[in-house]
């Protein structure tokens, strides 16, 4: 307002005013203009020139304001002469001489006080994305400007935000800040809040054990989202087919229309649960007619574990081949090397339990077991070679046919040597012959004897008899007497230190050598532990006994001495 409008005013009142009357109305013109400054005014629009309106605020002069200013986003500038329009009073008076004004500033302070009441009451406002910025994008509130995180803008990310830009939609404060003019909006609460309106309006008109088609929306490993017009449900993968489905994707396609049912509804947390092969009927109801025990039939592999592989036999219809079922001779072997993933195999029916919906199958039984095949064809003490495949401390494992596997005994090596000893003469991959000593069923194990396949010396030492004198040949000293050999060699035997000889002095070992020949008498025959025991000395003695009986005694006056000495001219006498 200015000092003539002030004077038009008072006209009336005082048609000759005093020099006192112009300085109060002056002053009371300085005292307005410095409540109007700053502030939110109304003007009159009085001419529009070069994309300017002329807008007159009823101050000494006008101002200019870009018709820009009075567009909204989106939209083309809507204002005539002569429309009064509510406008921001920057300055009264710049250099020119000219009103400071502002259209948009007067539009922004309307909108944050509006703004701050919907924020408070948590009302939703409109507004229009009208750029991008990082991590979002800016929306105008009816001249406020906003940011809507990339976060908010859809319950979904969204790839093409261009059929959102310009367009006036509803948004959520999220929060405000009037002093650093920072707003931050949502669209997402929006539909949230509508899609749980809408979510909690179908789930009420559902019930479990509904039938109802829906649309495949999205698939993962662990199943698929089918839209039931609004709501979401999981199909699980399991519950999709009676028979295994290691992926949805295997049968479901996104935008697939399928029939499904509801299984379970959480009312709590509102999820549905669907399923599809309860639509189907369930083929383990007559299971146990369709597989009767110790039936054969092909199946093929549809997984492997490491306890064993799962043949589907049927749609719907899968059994578990224990890894001991697998194979006859492959122990400790992971399933994986035995069969392969969709093999298809024969497999015969151990065990059906309904109850728990498991079957037992067993691979091997539909193959010859080795260990009858192998006793049929080599009964206990026939002859067998194979190769050595492993050298334990305890014997041998020779190689047989079909992948059976025979154990040496230690103690069935050798006739003469240890065990220990008769092992290091055996390398692995070795050919050797030997004996079925003994076939275990229940435990498939094959006893097999080597030394069994030669010629058992000990057979010689059955003619043999107590007392009876041999010829023996020295094959070892030893500092506790001699290891000798009896015969051809082939029968081993042992003579003590202490029967070396009837005097003490002579009963050292070192007196002998490898190879001297010499005459024992026989004391033990054991064909238990196959040992022959000799004695030199006991020898001596029955030779003495002899010779006394035949040519005297000591206590007839004849000495020892004479006695022998007639005994050996008798012996010469009677080789010449």
């Amino acid at each position: 307002m200015n000092v003539g409008n002030i004077l038009s005013t008072t006209e009336n009142t005082s048609m000759n005013p005093t020099t006192e009357d112009f300085a109060a109305l002056l002053e009371q013109s300085f005292s307005d203009t410095k409540a109007v400054e700053g502030s939110v005014i109304s003007g009159r629009v009085t001419a529009i020139e070069n994309d300017l309106a002329i807008v007159d605020v009823g101050l000494k002069t006008e101002g200019r304001i870009p018709l820009r200013e009075f567009t909204k986003v989106g939209g083309e500038a809507a204002i005539q002469v002569g429309d009064r329009v509510d406008v921001y009073l920057e300055r009264i008076e710049n250099a020119m001489g000219e009103a400071v004004l502002s259209r948009d500033r007067a539009r922004r302070e309307e909108s944050w006080t509006n703004l701050e009441k919907s924020f408070e009451n948590e009302e939703r406002v409109e507004g229009v994305i009208f750029g991008r910025v990082k991590g979002g994008f800016t929306v105008d509130l009816n001249g406020a400007t906003a940011f809507l995180p990339g976060s908010q803008v859809d319950i979904r990310p969204i790839r093409d935000i261009g059929p959102l830009m310009n367009v006036a939609q509803p948004f959520q404060i999220l929060k405000m800040d009037r002093r650093r003019g920072n707003i931050v909006v949502s669209r997402r609460a929006i539909m949230e809040e509508s899609r749980a309106e809408a979510r909690s309006e179908i789930v009420q008109n559902l019930e479990e054990g509904q039938v109802i088609e829906g649309v495949v929306k999205n698939i993962t490993d662990y199943g698929a989202f089918v839209d039931l017009g609004g709501v979401d449900g999981l199909l699980h993968v399991t519950d999709i087919s009676w028979r295994r489905v290691n992926n949805p994707s295997e049968v479901l396609a996104i935008g697939q229309t399928v029939k499904v049912q509801v299984v379970k509804i959480n009312p709590e947390t509102q999820r549905i649960s669907l399923g599809m092969k309860q639509l189907e009927s369930d083929p383990w109801d007559d299971v146990e007619s369709r597989f009767p025990l110790d039936a054969r039939m092909m199946g093929r592999v549809t997984n492997i574990t490491d306890y064993g592989a799962f043949v589907e036999l049927m749609d719907g219809i899968e059994g578990l081949v224990h890894v001991s079922e697998m194979s006859w001779v492959k122990k400790n072997v992971h399933p994986g090397k035995i069969v392969s993933t969709s093999q298809e195999v024969e497999v015969m029916i151990l065990e059906v339990d309904p109850a728990k919906r498991r079957i037992s199958l067993g691979l091997k039984q539909c193959v010859d077991n080795p260990w009858e095949s192998f006793a049929e064809r080599h009964p206990i003490g026939s002859k067998i070679s194979g190769e050595i495949k492993n050298i334990t401390e305890f014997g041998l494992f020779v190689g047989l046919e079909n992948d059976v596997d025979g154990m040496v005994h230690l103690s069935d090596l050798d006739w003469n040597k240890s065990g220990e000893e008769a092992i290091a003469d055996y390398t692995k991959g070795q050919m050797v012959e030997a004996v079925v000593l003994d076939i275990d069923m229940d435990k498939e194990r094959i006893s097999l004897g080597l030394k069994q396949a030669g010629d058992d010396p000990f057979e010689n030492a059955g003619t043999m008899r107590k007392g009876e004198t041999v010829t023996c040949e020295v094959t070892a000293v030893t500092d506790g007497g001699l290891e000798v050999s009896i015969g051809d060699g082939n029968l081993s035997a042992f003579i003590r230190r202490s029967d070396l000889s009837r005097d003490r002095e002579d009963q050292r070992p070192e007196r002998f050598n490898v190879g001297d020949k010499l005459d024992a008498l026989i004391t033990t025959v054991d064909n238990r532990s196959r040992r022959i025991s000799l004695s030199i000395k006991a020898l001596e003695i029955a030779e003495e006994k002899e010779a006394v009986a035949q040519y005297g005694s000591s206590d007839s006056g004849a000495s020892l001495g004479d006695i022998l000495g007639a005994a050996l001219n008798k012996s010469e006498k009677d080789d010449s």
